[in-house]
């Protein structure tokens, strides 16, 4: 038996996180708090030995991978599939405006994966373009869950939304299930595990690989944040 662990980081805050402004796609930086988080983070990932690193293109993430590269001495690779859910026209209000101008629709969208902002994506989108690109992982990273290093994870640092829809697509929840997976505090992590039985010599398919969660919502504990 095989186990590949996984490890998905959300980037430390930001200051839209502060003020309770829905960033989406827009390149928002890290806050100082949000920088003193991503180093805190870095320092107890690091201790896993990641054996790669993926970031998100989205700079309040790839600042956080890079504390954590640097902690490792790995390099960051990024993928543009690791962004955060594009919310549309809700990109820079605050919840108050989302729910001052569509009363509800905010509701709407935390309990139905299949819903999203006009002009966005829903959660259900997001997994779509993110869970392939685990599968290339799986076909790509040979030393992933290999038996002479089988506990190094391989880190994705991303964001809570992104995060959540990918875990549930991953764990084969149904969709109307996908919102138990609560909101991610800054800089806090998941683990998941992808058990398999490689066949001598191979790599098994990713569709014979099943997942398991072993942690949520796990932190350094940096001082109080926003979700």
């Amino acid at each position: 038996m095989r186990t590949r662990r996984l490890v998905m980081l959300r980037h430390g805050q930001t200051d839209y996180n502060l003020g309770s402004r829905m960033q989406g796609q827009l390149d928002t930086d890290l806050s100082e708090l949000g920088r003193a988080q991503a180093v805190a983070a870095a320092e107890v990932l690091g201790k896993l030995q990641p054996v790669l690193i993926v970031s998100s293109d989205l700079r309040r993430a790839f600042d956080t991978a890079t504390k954590l590269g640097e902690q490792t001495g790995l390099s960051v690779q990024v993928d543009a599939r690791l962004r955060e859910t594009h919310l549309g026209e809700w990109q820079g209000m605050t919840h108050a405006q989302i729910d001052a101008d569509v009363p509800g629709a905010r509701l709407a969208w935390r309990e139905d994966a299949s819903w999203a902002p006009h002009g966005g994506e829903s959660r259900v989108d997001v997994a779509a373009r993110s869970v392939p690109l685990v599968a290339e992982l799986v076909a790509g990273v040979p030393e992933w869950g290999d038996a002479d290093a089988p506990e190094r994870p391989i880190v994705l640092v991303a964001h809570g939304g992104l995060i959540a829809a990918l875990s549930a697509a991953l764990l084969k929840l149904p969709v109307a299930n996908w919102p138990i997976l609560g909101g991610m505090r800054n800089c806090s992590w998941v683990q998941l595990s992808g058990h398999s039985k490689d066949p001598a010599g191979c790599t098994a398919s990713f569709e014979d690989i099943r997942w398991r969660l072993d942690v949520w919502n796990a932190s350094a504990q940096v001082s109080n944040d926003v979700l």
